[in-house]
Order: C-alpha cells, then structure tokens, then sequence
C-alpha cells in the first residue's frame, strides 16, 4: 500500500484514498489523471476488493488498456486480471451479449461501424427518394447520432421538427433503423441506448450489476453524454461509489453530444461528493501555462482551477503574423528543419490546427522540404477496400442477412450480378419488409428479375453458411479466414482492381493482416469466436487509426480535437484567427466558449516551446480575404482589439483577384505580434 501512495502528491493522495462515496477529481491538463484512477483502483485492490467487482470505464480502447497496464504494474498481472477496464460502448456491449435474450435480440447480432452507419443513411435516402443534393447523408448521419445522445427517438425528433429538413431526418432515421433492425445489427449509439433500456426495465438485471459492480470510476467524465451519464446513474444509485476524473476545460466534444453540464452538476446531481482539485502540471513549463490560465479564465462556465508547473521556467512562448497561409507554411516548416540540424527530433514537433482544410499548405511544404510527417486522422487501416471486403465476408458468415455487407461483396470479385437485379430485390425487400438476401431466397416472386444472377448470389451465401458450419470452434477463427479468402477467389479481385504486381502486393498484405488479427484475437481470448473478433474490431478501429504510424520520427499534423490528450516538445497552433479558432459557426449558435477550451487543449499539448501564428489575408473560395487576430490571441496578450479589428460573423473582405501561389518567398511579410 505504501508503495502505491508513495508517488503522489498531496492532492493526488486525497483523491486516491477516499474511496467510499461520490468523488469528483477535477484533474487539470498534465496533472497526472491516470495516475490517480490507476493507483485507486490498486489501493482498492490492496485493500482486498475483489477484481470483479471494480469496474473502470473511459472513451478510447487506447486508453483502457494503458489503465489496465499501469494497475497491473502497481499490483501484478495476475490481482489486477478480473479488472473490468474498457470503454462506455466495449462495456455496454458486453452487458447486452450477456442479457440478449432478455432484451429480445437474436444471438449473432454485430456492431455497424460509422462507415456502414453510412452506407444505411444512403439505403434509406434512396428508399424514401430523397437526394442526396438535398441533405447531405453525413449530416443526416450526424444529425440522428446527436439525438440518440440527446435521448431523443425518431417520433419525439419529428415531434420537435422545426422544418422539412428536420422532417426528413426524422424519416431517414425511423427508415435507418428498420434498416438495422433487418441486418440484426446495433450502431454504437444503440449500444448505450439498449443498455439503459435493459437498466431501466428490468430491476433483476439492474440489482445484479450493481452488485457486481460496487466500485466504478469514469475517466475523462466531461466528455460523457446523457446515455453514459444515465447508464451510471443506474449502476451507482444504490451504493454511490462513483469516481469521476475529469476537466471541464478540457470539455470539447459538444458537437457529438458530450454534456458539460455533467461534470459542472456534479455536487447536485451526487450531494455530498467530494471535490479535490488536482492543479500541479507536469507537462509544461511556467511560461506556457500561464498563457493557457489566462486564457481559459474568460470562460465562465467552468470549476475555477490554476495551473501550477512543477517544471519550473522556461522559453517565452510566441506569437507570430504571417502574410498568408503560404507564408505561414513555409516559415514554420523551415524552424523544423533548423531545430532539427541543430539536435531535435522530427516527432518533437506537432502542428496544430482547427479545421482539416488547414493541413493543404503544410503538407505541400512539408513535401517540398522533404520532412517526414503524418496526418493524424489520415485514412485508416480498417478504411481500405480490401480490408472492409474482408470484414464484410466475415459479417455474412456471421450473419447472411446483414444487408450492408451483402451489398457490399456481392460483385467483389464480380458475379454478373447487375444494378437493375440487386435494384428489383431491394424493392422487393422493402415492399415485404425483409431482408435483401431473402428477396433473393424469393427470386421467383420479383418480376423480371435475372433468375440466373439471382442463383449466384443464393450459391453465394450458401457456401458462407458452410464455412461457418465447417468451422465452429473459436480456435478455428484462422483456418476459416483462410478458406473464406479461397472460397471467394479474393486474389481475383485484388489482381483485377489493382493489376500491378507491385500495387497488388502492398494491398494483399491488408488481406494477410487481417490474418495476423484474427490469430492475436484468438491468443489473447479465452474464449474467442468470430463475432466476437468482429465485435472487436468495430469497436477499436477508431482507436488504431492514428496509431499505424507511431514509432518513427515524423513531425504530426492533427486538428485540435485529434490531439487531445497527447504532447509534445514544441507546438505550433497555427491559424488563429477569427472565423478559424473561434470558429465562424461557433460565433453564430453561441458556442464560443466550448471553442476557448478547444485553444486550450492546443496551448496545454506544448511541453517547452510554443507558436501561436495568424495570417493577415488568406484564400476563400478564390479570393484574398483579409484576416484578424482570434480574439482569443487578444486575451491572452491582455490586449484591446485594434481599431480595424473585425470579429467573427462579420461579412469577409474580398481582396484582389483570384489567389495565384508565390513561389518565393523575398516579398513575404512576416512579424511577431
């Protein structure tokens, strides 16, 4: 026990020690959060709690498992092995696995990831002839992802509509969701919202995991939404051991449905909580952190809180005005290469940015300067075409009714399988209510579709449900993945798609991987199977997105919401202007403050060195448009905004012609701020 307090700092103690009851640890930026949850669930365990009975939820699978890592450090594999650590949708899946049956489900249910999510936006759209010109199915997709976590269903949605588009996303998502209910699929909204239906209506259920549960901690609790805040409330009301670490200003994520009033209710929503305040960072240097206490100090919905650093001194921090986004490029990329000729690293560095469309001008100058970066939030692994095909070759084996994946494969490789047949089996499906492979099961009913076509498609998923018949253990998960890839004559497809030998190798090897997943799934699992590996996948795809890089030194640019939670040694958070950070629509629905605290999290990522810059003119749509200061620069500067200064919402100066890109950089205006 003396070993687990030993390296905690007064505050860091209190929060580690009181363990009974309600506690809301308010852990300021680097102020050793993980820390705190990881050495409080070793003392629990020190104390003779039960693994099985504490359970540790955050948001990313990155992040469970480091908390899982960094308890068994402290008490040893083997204590710290029946933990429950994962993420809100990993654990809410795990709850309905367990009590399907009584919730109705049928056992092969899976999990529809976002770009499926997607792909059933666009079936229902079309079904319900609506253009895609008139709404954009990303935003319907958005749109309807928002109301789950707002606990709003389709009917009480059209209720509220407030115009025809609202109208026709509450359409699309009643649509979408027959949709899902046919393929037997949940999309992780649902996976929190049929948890708290199964919590709410069935008290048997509810009462056994709150005893199974009688210790849960939360990380990043600002960042929850209405859905895992109920889920909690339902898991805790009966012995309130409920500890929550969070920042509230560090609270981002308001677009996709996180609730800031959640961690700022705290005390009323769990009367009688304690509140501990942990304000030693030890990320970043004095001179960084003063800048980011003056800056969020504007914010007034927020638990009061100063950052102190325990690293003492350090560089001032600058802010530079640039001509252009060229200018402001090319100066940037060049300090990179300088620091780096002079002993730092390339993955020292990070570029920062509101919006993605800001990356152009970095990536081109990064490229012509010939320094190694990655895009964080770049195409990811599980986006590839070869990849996805595989997944959904191993969905139909799961599931031969799961609509999203049938249509994806039914021509990879082609199978004379044309538009105008698959087109008269989804009428056909929707006219019955049932699923595009039953349609084709009832091919003789569907006027003149291609019987023949129609035969393929059924010998299809005749073969797919032999696979998964011939292959039954969980320990045949790879033999199955490797006959499913000859079954089907993927090579064909990867061979026709691609042709060149070289092209065709380096997208073969997305096949093989998949491979090497599916054997690391059924090592690590004591009892793997396919749905479960698929489960898996869907779950943490997000999460390796950015990591298929790390390891090699490259410089990172990301967006300001991509970069939460990391750090580097020197930050460049570029683009900070009004209308860009804050951003313009943010001015107009009166957000501002959720896009200071998006400042924040950039300034706070720096650990010695620190950039802000802003350009005085930059491209839009074609034009020079003059550019200000982000009020957000003037605060930190403590300055007045100057006398032409205009803020964001109001109507851009166009300047000159169409922009043409400069290629030296003699004229270019540059100056500190």
């Amino acid at each position: 026990m003396k070993k687990i307090l030993a390296q905690l700092n007064p505050p860091q103690r209190e929060a580690v020690e009181t363990t009974e009851g309600p506690v809301l640890v308010l852990a300021g930026a680097g102020s050793g959060k993980t820390r705190v949850i990881t050495s409080r669930i070793a003392l629990l365990l020190a104390k003779r709690v039960p693994a099985s009975q504490i359970l540790a939820m955050t948001f990313t699978n990155r992040a469970a498992g480091e908390m899982r890592e960094r308890v068994q450090q402290l008490v040893g594999k083997r204590k710290g092995e029946d933990l429950t650590v994962g993420t809100f949708h990993a654990f809410c899946l795990r709850v309905l696995r367990t009590h399907r049956v009584a919730l109705g489900y049928p056992q092969g249910f899976t999990i529809c990831d976002a770009r499926d999510q997607l792909s059933l936006v666009k079936g229902a759209m079309r079904e319900l002839h609506i253009a895609e010109a008139r709404l954009r199915p990303p935003t319907v997709q958005g749109r309807i992802s928002l109301a789950k976590n707002q606990l709003l269903t389709p009917e009480t949605y059209l209720d509220k509509a407030g115009d025809n588009n609202d109208e026709l996303v509450g359409r699309v998502w009643q649509r979408y969701q027959g949709l899902l209910k046919r393929s037997r699929r949940l999309d992780f909204d649902d996976l929190l919202l049929e948890t708290l239906r199964l919590l709410k209506s069935n008290k048997k259920i509810r009462d056994e995991l709150r005893k199974q549960y009688r210790y849960v901690h939360v990380d990043e609790y600002q960042d929850t939404n209405g859905p895992q805040y109920e889920i909690l409330r339902q898991l805790t009301d009966g012995h309130r051991n409920l500890c929550v670490v969070g920042d509230d200003d560090q609270s981002i994520y308001g677009w996709r449905g996180a609730d800031i009033t959640k961690i700022l209710s705290f005390e009323k929503h769990y009367p009688g909580a304690k509140v501990v305040r942990l304000e030693t960072n030890y990320r970043s240097t004095e001179p960084i952190l003063g800048i980011a206490n003056r800056l969020i100090e504007h914010n007034s919905a927020r638990h009061p809180k100063t950052l102190i650093s325990a690293l003492g001194p350090g560089e001032l921090p600058q802010a530079v005005n640039m001509r252009d986004e060229d200018t402001e490029a090319e100066r940037i990329v060049t300090e990179i290469s300088t620091r780096v000729t002079e002993g730092a690293h390339y993955d020292d560095f990070a570029i920062l940015f509101r919006t993605a469309t800001q990356a152009r001008p970095f990536e081109a100058e990064l490229r012509a300067q010939d320094v190694p970066y990655k895009l964080v939030g770049g195409m990811s692994f599980f986006d590839r075409k070869e990849v996805r095909d595989m997944l959904a070759y191993l969905c139909l084996v799961v599931n031969s009714q799961d609509e999203t994946a049938l249509l994806r494969v039914i021509n990879c490789p082609p199978r004379g399988v044309g538009k105008t047949t698959i087109d008269r089996a989804l009428e056909f499906a929707t006219d019955k209510g049932i699923t595009v492979a039953e349609a084709f099961e009832r091919a003789g009913e569907i006027d003149r579709i291609n019987l023949k076509a129609a035969d393929k498609v059924n010998g299809l998923l005749e073969r797919l449900r032999a696979l998964k018949d011939r292959f039954k253990g969980g320990k045949q998960l790879v033999p199955l993945v490797q006959r499913l890839v000859e079954e089907v004559a993927y090579r064909d497809e990867v061979v026709r798609v691609y042709r060149e030998d070289a092209e065709v190798e380096r997208r073969w090897t997305g096949v093989t991987e998949v491979l090497n997943f599916a054997e690391n799934y059924v090592r690590r699992n004591k009892k793997p199977g396919l749905l479960g590996f698929l489960n898996e996948l869907s779950l943490s795809a997000d999460d390796r997105k950015d990591q298929e890089n790390d390891g090699r030194l490259e410089v990172t640019l990301s967006t300001l919401h991509a970069s939460k939670g990391l750090e580097y040694e020197r930050v460049f958070l570029v683009g900070v202007e009004e209308g860009i950070l804050p951003h313009g629509r943010s001015v107009e629905e009166d957000s501002v403050e959720e896009e200071r605290r998006l400042a924040y999290v950039g300034v706070t990522r720096a650990r010695k060195g620190l950039t802000l810059s802003w350009c005085r003119e930059r491209a839009r749509a074609g034009y020079r448009a003059q550019c200000h200061p982000s009020r957000f620069l003037l605060e930190i500067q403590a300055k007045e905004p100057p006398a032409d200064w205009v803020p964001a919402g109001a109507a851009p100066k166009k300047k000159g012609k169409k922009k043409r890109r400069r290629k030296t950089s003699k004229s270019r205006g540059e100056g500190k701020s």
